[in-house]
């Protein structure tokens, strides 16, 4: 296979996007140049990174040492697209086949991590096990650990002696009686401990095991659910905490808390947070750290570029039947993932401003507001999917100082053939409500049935940017509008204009 060949699968995943995850100033910008080094083609800590390079968990770990009131760790559900979930539990030395097999069919797969199903270090054995093999036998592939923090402390330097630089720890709460509410119990010492108990040892054990890890030099992400009425306010104050103690990125995910899904949280009617809900938390949050936007709630067996999952390619079955030389894969993988990464640093070094340049003759008018656009993309950071064949959109902010990403939407797929995008009325009223706040959907193509929808529920369709880098189209949009007269904000003393 060629490298040209290999690149253009890579730019055309069949469901990854940008993610949310780009923005026209790369959100790591600010770090020193050793940590920028150190995830510049981590697609879980890089907001660019993700439209390049891909990543896979492999489930080993399946016990749990504490309860959530969101989680409930569903086995052979192939449909979900949520943590703890997955198709088959590893062994380790399974884990280490799967994880060959997959970086060399997939040559621009940089990272592998344990997730789950259950907690990697209340399993520590099989986890230790497979990085500990995986670093002799793959060790071009950086290794991660995603926790929920209790044994953290007692698995520190255990951590340390594997290549595993990256350390991802789920903190909701930094004041127990509000763990209380999220944590029914834990089991802490060979005995289950409830209530506010269970919460401050949790909470003394994540603080702990950040600041070690922080100590030694491994880049911590603090994960936080979002549940409103529960944590929602306070979650500002654990990002300004973690912050101190050297975590570098902070993701604040919404929570998913359908009724089907078995949780406790689903089952008293727990409402999630809007995305307008997320987003007002992210932008608070930010003031204080890094924000990652772009995080998918992966499952726990997640295979590919972020938003896809190609883990049925790799069941254990077929793997059995690859013939792998893993060692002449490396030498493929290195030469590819090069080129991504000048792909990557090309696109870091170009920015969407130019296309705001004509906006400088607009200074003396009145200012144009901000716009929210979404975006339909089928990877490689391009406008370049099918409105109809969407099962998420990427939302971007547009303004006279630039495009940042906000989010990414997900929907139901309404359409499943080119030309057929017939009277599904359910699912395109499903696709119209993912854009909620968006004056704006960019896509490689669209029907008319849709345009007339989208039209009539205040969201202007647009394809003819298709193919083009995603912020610099939202950026040329934003441009055209403003130049059109549509986005003048004369905020004082009269209301802001809509897009006519």
């Amino acid at each position: 296979m060629s490298n040209a060949t290999v690149l253009e699968g890579a730019a055309k995943p069949s469901g990854c996007s940008s993610s949310g995850c780009g923005s026209s100033a790369d959100h790591l910008s600010h770090l020193s140049d050793d940590i920028r080094q150190k995830v510049q083609n981590h697609p879980c800590y890089s907001e660019q990174a993700h439209h390049y390079f891909a990543r896979m968990h492999v489930a080993v770990a399946p016990a749990c040492n504490i309860q959530c009131n969101y989680c409930n760790r569903k086995y052979d559900c192939a449909n979900e697209s949520r943590p703890g979930v997955v198709s088959e539990l590893l062994t380790p030395e399974q884990a280490v086949k799967k994880t060959l097999a997959v970086a060399a069919a997939i040559p621009q797969m940089t990272v592998l991590g344990i997730a789950g199903p259950g907690d990697p270090l209340a399993n520590p054995e099989r986890t230790f096990a497979t990085f500990r093999e995986l670093s002799e036998k793959a060790p071009d592939i950086k290794l991660c650990v995603s926790t929920n923090g209790l044994n953290l402390p007692d698995c520190v330097e255990e951590l340390t002696r594997h290549n595993i630089d990256h350390v991802t720890i789920t903190i909701n709460c930094v004041d127990p009686d509000i763990g209380a509410k999220i944590y029914p119990w834990i089991f802490w010492n060979n005995r289950r401990i409830r209530g506010r108990k269970a919460a401050q040892i949790l909470i003394d054990q994540q603080q702990k095991g950040l600041e070690m890890l922080t100590a030694r030099g491994v880049l911590v992400k603090v994960n936080s659910v979002m549940i409103p009425g529960v944590n929602d306010e306070h979650l500002k104050e654990v990002s300004k905490i973690v912050k101190a103690k050297g975590a570098f990125l902070h993701n604040v995910m919404p929570l998913i808390a359908e009724e089907e899904h078995g949780t406790y949280y689903g089952i008293m009617h727990q409402r999630s947070p809007s995305a307008e809900e997320l987003q007002s938390l992210q932008d608070a949050c930010a003031g204080d750290m890094a924000m990652m936007r772009h995080c998918r709630q992966c499952r726990a067996d997640a295979v590919g570029l972020l938003g896809e999952d190609r883990g049925a390619e790799f069941t254990l079955d077929k793997i059995e039947q690859m013939d792998i030389d893993y060692g002449a894969a490396m030498t493929q993988r290195a030469k590819v993932q090069e080129e991504l990464t000048q792909q990557l640093n090309a696109s870091r070094k170009s920015t969407p401003q130019t296309a705001f340049v004509s906006l400088d003759s607009l200074r003396r008018k009145p200012t144009a507001r901000p716009v929210l656009m979404a975006v339909a993309t089928a990877g490689g950071n391009l406008v370049n999917q099918h409105f109809g064949h969407a099962k998420e959109f990427l939302v971007y902010e547009a303004s006279s100082q630039g495009v940042r990403f906000i989010g990414h939407r997900k929907t139901d797929l309404y359409c499943t053939g080119a030309n057929e995008c017939g009277d599904r009325d359910t699912t395109l009223t499903r696709s119209i409500e993912a854009l909620t706040g968006c004056e704006v959907v960019l896509c490689s193509k669209i029907g008319f049935e849709p345009w007339e929808q989208l039209e009539a529920a205040g969201v202007m369709p647009n394809s003819e940017h298709a193919m083009e880098p995603i912020e610099e189209a939202v950026a040329a949009v934003y441009a055209e509008l403003v130049a059109a007269g549509k986005l003048v904000d004369n905020t004082v003393g009269s209301d802001a204009k809509a897009i006519a």
